[in-house]
């Protein structure tokens, strides 16, 4: 008997610690069972066997609850659908302040994938705390980060007009108090070159000024998207995850880049959610609005559209003069009045390009020993920019682009796959894109195709221009014609 008792330790050494906590995990296994019970007689047999009963208990401690679902998108279903019926439930069987974890796999199948969710709506038997985690056994990242942050995107020098007050004094509201939920997430949207980055890093920088320990991170969208390729490779997206959910301000710019990356669209899903549950800010920049993003996930819309949506309009006469003079300012040049108004009349869709035109004309007048004149200014912008610039539209950018390639126009909507068919309206797409406000959508419509195959069409053409020299001189030689 002796002998056969001391088998039994060799083979399985049980310690006190470890039996009473399995013990308890099996009770705290059981009341998730009860809840289910409650669960059951409240909703419709089908509803529960869809929803509920894939759920299954992980575990229980300092009153946290932890339940595996098989995707985000169960997660998200169930707060959103039976929030009410959980919360009362978990109310009932374990009592005032639980709170509810959510765990499941970013990749299905994948149990490397797996991270937690947790509940975001105010029921008082879910709500997490203030500031919680998603995981509450993974300790917040403190470490310092370098916050990618311009130093010259200031507020101080963020010149300010009509065409861009609102969006400027509700980002000073964010910057003077990032706990101010009511703009929490800003959409900043406007055309290429109208100040949009300037302004979301100055938010940045204002709440940086104020409490340097916060952990503020000004990021473009394909740096995101390259940086989460990077971890699904390297098999770290768990440490990607975890990264950003540790941010107090998020910002993110171009988010616009997203469209058609599903997989880079479903991460920054769960990102955002952690960090709008925990209060955190989240600052984005589009050069479209939310309700034009074609190939963006509406879920992700739907949370873009959920706080303040503020467009940059094109720079009026004032905001021109105004950036003419504080550029001129800043570089220690004395630009003449006539000079000033002569190069805001003509340079009117970008800040960009009015802040280049300062720089060339310096360049030129110290070059060649000149006075800055109307007349030197006159010959800055003409390599500069296409002075009384001819109105560009689909039609126009279809007609030039069939001249071009000689094919007749009616071939363009057609379901010809003849390579130059085929190049000539990939071409359009890509133009249309570039130099018209046309939604994407809109676009295809006109040529018969999906938004999607216009996605495509000017993905492609990006990746080809670097390499292809031809097709760089086709796209140049069509844009000339253009501007003409």
């Amino acid at each position: 008997m002796i002998f056969f008792l001391e088998i039994c330790k060799r083979i399985a050494p049980v310690t006190p610690g470890r039996f009473l906590r399995k013990t308890m995990q099996n009770k705290y296994s059981k009341m998730w069972d009860e809840c289910l019970a409650i669960i059951r007689d409240t909703i419709p047999a089908e509803q529960f066997s869809s929803w509920f009963s894939p759920l299954s208990f992980m575990r229980f401690a300092d009153n946290v609850l932890t339940i595996s679902c098989p995707s985000e998108f169960f997660a998200e279903q169930l707060e959103e659908r039976y929030i009410r019926v959980l919360g009362l439930s978990l109310k009932r069987v374990f009592g005032e302040g639980i709170r509810l974890i959510y765990e499941f796999p970013i990749v299905a199948g994948d149990p490397k994938s797996f991270v937690n969710m947790g509940s975001g709506h105010p029921s008082p038997a879910v709500k997490p705390a203030p500031g919680a985690t998603a995981n509450p056994f993974k300790e917040r990242y403190v470490e310092e980060i370098d916050s990618q942050l311009n130093p010259e995107y200031t507020f101080e020098n963020y010149c300010i007009s009509d065409s861009n007050k609102v969006a400027r004094s509700i980002g000073e509201a964010i910057a003077n108090d990032p706990r101010l939920q009511t703009f929490n997430p800003l959409f900043v949207f406007g055309p290429c070159g109208v100040g949009k980055t300037h302004l979301i890093q100055a938010i940045g920088i204002r709440i940086k000024e104020r409490d340097p320990r916060s952990r503020v991170l000004y990021i473009t969208a394909r740096l995101f998207e390259s940086q989460f390729t990077a971890a699904v490779q390297r098999s770290k997206v768990n440490d990607f995850i975890s990264f950003y959910q540790s941010i107090d301000t998020l910002i993110i710019d171009d988010i616009q880049d997203f469209i058609g990356k599903e997989k880079t669209q479903g991460t920054f899903f769960h990102i955002f959610n952690h960090l709008k549950q925990n209060n955190k800010q989240l600052i984005m920049s589009s050069d479209c609005r939310p309700s034009d993003m074609e190939g963006m996930e509406e879920r992700l819309l739907s949370r873009f559209k959920s706080g303040m949506t503020a467009q940059l309009e094109k720079p009026d006469m004032q905001l021109r003069l105004d950036v003419l003079r504080s550029k001129a300012r800043r570089n220690g040049l004395e630009l003449p009045e006539d000079v000033i108004q002569y190069i805001a009349a003509n340079v009117t869709d970008s800040i960009r390009e009015l802040e280049g035109v300062v720089v060339s004309l310096l360049a030129n007048a110290t070059v060649l020993n000149k006075e800055i004149s109307v007349e030197l200014a006159r010959r800055v912008l003409s390599n500069a920019i296409r002075l009384n610039k001819r109105t560009i539209n689909f039609d126009t950018i279809a007609k030039q682009v069939c001249h071009y390639y000689k094919i007749d126009h009616s071939l363009l909507p057609a379901k010809s796959r003849k390579r130059e068919v085929s190049d000539a309206r990939q071409m359009v797409m890509y133009l249309a894109k570039k130099h018209t406000n046309m939604p994407l959508k809109a676009i295809g419509a006109r040529l018969q195709r999906t938004h999607a195959t216009v996605i495509y069409a000017c993905r492609l053409i990006d990746e080809r221009l670097p390499i292809e020299k031809q097709l760089q001189e086709d796209v140049s030689s069509i844009e000339q014609e253009l501007m003409s």
